[in-house]
């Protein structure tokens, strides 16, 4: 038994870890169901809602259940142009997380590059770099963003750039931290003694070892992202009108709301709320599952 629990190969006991915690696993599931209706939303979508050819404005502000001229049902009701909302918040939710993925994976491979310099090369280039990643962390996300946004302008590839800069730096000190510690290492000395090449020693030896804090901060990252995307859209400094996330579908039913026609931003607050809290909510278990001496 033991020696079964000791050959397992590692995957195999992070699972048998992750599922231990049903919650978790659920929020797993509901995470996976999302990221495939945001892949297959072009299929899955009852109709394409930018498609000026299928949208009627006649059909707009149509609540949730009602049915178009044409016999075609809205389930989740209509937006103020007409848009079917179940369409617009797969489309939407496309967006969003295709903007807090790329984001994370770009400030993922920067913040680890120069974490992994700053902890090996040490020096006055450890203090730079460290002095910039202090002082980037010492403002809050979102203020940076609006700052970035109000001159550089709207633009899924400028929200992408916002993000990048105000991310890159967690991922920087969490990785510096982690190769400190594994610089002191035996296997580092003697990559050492065999002549092999700095760069290959850091991102062929140390790199490998610190993937763990960075798979963990990742998650949350992206999470944040996609909320911190989320609240730029929906102050109008985000994506534009035509690339709608779903902040911009909150933003656009938000005026909708006292006059009783809350579905335009109801449904797409709470696909948002599910998206941020299932994805944070497995970043959470990940820790727990890398790292065993946190979880309770």
């Amino acid at each position: 038994m033991i020696d079964d629990i000791i050959q397992e190969q590692p995957w195999r006991r992070a699972w048998r870890h992750y599922r231990q915690s049903r919650f978790a696993v659920i929020a797993l599931i509901v995470c996976s169901i999302i990221i495939l209706a945001a892949v297959f939303a072009p299929w899955l979508a009852p109709q394409n809602p930018y498609d000026l050819n299928v949208i009627d404005f006649f059909d707009s502000k149509l609540p949730p259940g009602s049915s178009a001229p044409t016999g075609f049902i809205f389930w989740l009701g209509t937006d103020g142009q007409g848009r079917d909302m179940l369409s617009a918040m797969l489309y939407g939710l496309r967006i969003s997380l295709f903007v807090g993925v790329l984001s994370g994976l770009i400030a993922i491979l920067i913040g680890m590059a120069l974490g992994l310099v700053a902890a090996y090369v040490g020096g006055w280039i450890d203090a730079l770099i460290m002095r910039v990643v202090d002082f980037m962390l010492g403002f809050p996300t979102i203020l940076v963003a609006l700052m970035l946004l109000a001159i550089l302008g709207q633009g899924v590839d400028k929200v992408i750039f916002a993000l990048i800069l105000v991310q890159w730096a967690y991922f920087a000190r969490a990785v510096r931290s982690a190769a400190l510690v594994e610089r002191q290492k035996e296997y580092v000395e003697a990559a050492q003694s065999l002549g092999l090449s700095q760069p290959r020693i850091m991102f062929g030896h140390i790199m490998p070892n610190c993937l763990a804090p960075v798979i963990v901060l990742g998650t949350m990252q992206v999470a944040s992202a996609i909320s911190t995307e989320a609240t730029l859209s929906f102050l109008g400094l985000g994506l534009p009108i035509t690339e709608p996330s779903l902040g911009l579908l909150i933003s656009n039913g938000y005026s909708n709301m006292l006059s009783g026609r809350y579905w335009i931003s109801l449904y797409p607050g709470l696909l948002l709320l599910l998206t941020v809290f299932s994805i944070n909510v497995v970043g959470d278990r990940l820790r727990d599952v890398l790292n065993p001496r946190l979880s309770r």
